[in-house]
């Protein structure tokens, strides 16, 4: 063999949450990244030192959006950057979510809650106006699994 020299990014993961209202709506945010300016995402965000995913996703559903779910379920674990970075996402289904708090955000985040039907937001990642690839893959697995597509 020979030998090849690499460079990774270490990232530590992330959790990401597709979550749904008392009315089925799907919870997303639209917010700013550079870039691409504003898009629309799922809320997510970086695993801390030591945290487990599904304390990560309970975290930044209140800090993204204020709203509090009763119940996370794993939905898929995935590498979107493979070949030069470690980073995993780890995507939960929230349920039970209600507003309980006013946006927390960190100093370089701009967030607008934006509430949407599943399958307004299906079609949406059919004509290419979802880029986000968290989202993409949260949606459509989730949409499979229940036999939406």
């Amino acid at each position: 063999g020979r030998k090849v020299r690499r460079e990774i990014i270490q990232h530590p993961g992330a959790a990401a949450i597709l979550g749904f209202d008392e009315n089925g709506k799907v919870i997303l945010v639209k917010q700013h990244r550079f870039p691409h300016g504003y898009i629309l995402e799922i809320p997510a965000g970086t695993l801390e030192k030591r945290e487990k995913p599904i304390n990560c996703a309970y975290r930044e559903i209140i800090e993204e959006t204020g709203y509090e779910a009763k119940k996370m379920t794993k939905l898929i674990s995935y590498f979107p950057s493979v070949g030069y970075n470690k980073e995993e996402i780890h995507i939960f289904v929230a349920s039970g979510l209600k507003r309980k708090f006013e946006l927390e955000l960190d100093n370089d985040e701009f967030i607008t809650v934006v509430k949407m039907d599943i399958k307004k937001l299906i079609g949406m990642i059919k004509t290419g106006k979802i880029i986000d690839s968290k989202t993409i893959c949260a949606v459509m697995v989730y949409a499979a699994k229940k036999k939406l597509l």
